[in-house]
């Protein structure tokens, strides 16, 4: 692919945040009153009265946030301040510590219960306002839930991360993120994005206890989470951190192999930045098991052979970012024409161009899912709109390097 091709890349994709994405929430989604509403179905009807969950309005900060620092929109910057606002006013528990799961819709309390999860979210936003900012407040906020989680959900005997507590941090015996998960007391998404959060903490915060923490949740998944017979990442741990499930997640496996790798790039240490870029390179090839010929990637492969060939909105996003870090970091040339290959499924099919937004997914049958919804709990402006920051970035280092 040529440097003028890779440039016209990128600029379809910031096309495609500042055309599509966030003009979708800002317009549809923005609440007059303050923050965002918290669901619209999957044919755009809008539930004013739905929650509004912790996940959803981290991620919608860390969008905002990231999209201001890049492009130096000034609206951007002033819905990251105004949403900074209202995730530190609403979410954020003055009594205890840590988020709370969701509010209701006129900003009181709805569902305590502290998910770590949700808490790493929060760290992710806020440290991504702090970079765009410089706000103190915002990185004292921050280092506090750092703690929070180091404090009460870190195993120092056994390793890794526990799921989640009740309001005052005491056990919980529902520990799952939704009905579709196992309830294990250890899993490899909230260890991936608390490993995602502490690595974007770190670029602000550079102590060396987040240093630490980061460092050993990166080896954890190197030595641990990371299968080393097939390279695809185990899913759901007990206590001990022994796998209890056989299922393989394309999406996560490309996910974390580009976000391991960036994790070990901020940490900074030259033995471990070797051997992660080497374990995330096999990471990326696993996944790609998932990719079909026309560039999309399917959701799954569950442990008795069944395949879900569900093309999820997020599956895509991640997988445009893990071939172009397969491209540029571990020099596989031809996956940067793969990429565009994938970004143009992606584009024709899961895209909304009339409406604004992503789909939720096509269906195996190739229908636009509509079952579930166009923006809510789990639908936010954080893959796709990421997948389009850091696909332009990663593109623009490419043709810089050359």
């Amino acid at each position: 692919m040529s440097i003028e091709e890779r440039q016209k890349f990128a600029e379809s994709l910031i096309a495609n945040l500042n055309h599509n994405i966030l003009p979708y929430w800002l317009g549809s989604m923005a609440d007059p009153e303050g923050g965002f509403y918290g669901r619209r179905d999957g044919r755009d009807g809008l539930d004013k009265a739905a929650d509004r969950g912790a996940i959803l309005n981290a991620r919608i900060l860390w969008t905002l946030a990231a999209a201001a620092r890049f492009t130096g929109n000034a609206d951007y910057r002033k819905a990251a301040e105004k949403q900074y606002r209202y995730v530190v006013n609403h979410f954020v528990d003055k009594e205890f510590g840590g988020v709370y799961w969701s509010i209701h819709a006129d900003g009181t309390p709805a569902d305590t219960k502290k998910q770590y999860y949700a808490i790493a979210f929060t760290i992710y936003g806020l440290s991504e306002y702090v970079r765009l900012t410089g706000d103190s407040e915002a990185l004292e906020t921050a280092i506090s839930l750092f703690r929070s989680i180091e404090e009460h959900s870190r195993d120092r005997e056994k390793g890794g991360y526990f799921e989640a507590s009740t309001r005052d941090w005491h056990p919980i015996a529902d520990m799952r993120l939704s009905d579709k998960d196992l309830n294990s007391s250890k899993t490899m998404n909230t260890h991936l994005h608390i490993l995602e959060a502490y690595a974007n903490l770190l670029r602000v915060w550079t102590s060396e206890e987040c240093r630490e923490a980061t460092s050993s949740l990166l080896r954890l998944f190197n030595d641990v989470i990371v299968d080393p017979k097939t390279y695809h990442l185990g899913l759901f741990f007990d206590d001990d951190l022994r796998r209890v499930d056989g299922d393989i997640s394309y999406g996560h496996d490309i996910e974390a192999s580009w976000l391991m790798l960036e994790a070990a790039q901020v940490i900074g240490d030259p033995e471990l930045l070797e051997q992660t870029t080497e374990v995330t390179r096999k990471v990326a090839l696993a996944a790609l098991e998932g990719r079909c010929w026309d560039g999309s990637m399917i959701y799954e492969r569950h442990a008795n052979g069944h395949y879900d060939n569900e093309k999820h909105w997020w599956v895509q996003a991640e997988n445009i970012i893990g071939q172009l870090y397969l491209a540029l970091y571990h020099g596989y040339e031809d996956q940067w024409d793969k990429a565009l290959e994938s970004w143009q499924y992606t584009d024709s099919q899961i895209v909304d161009h009339e409406h604004g937004e992503w789909f939720w997914s096509r269906l195996p049958d190739g229908s636009i899912n509509r079952r579930d919804d166009k923006a809510g709990f789990w639908k936010c402006p954080y893959h796709n709109a990421r997948m389009c920051l850091e696909g332009a970035s990663t593109l623009k280092k490419s043709w810089k390097r050359n």
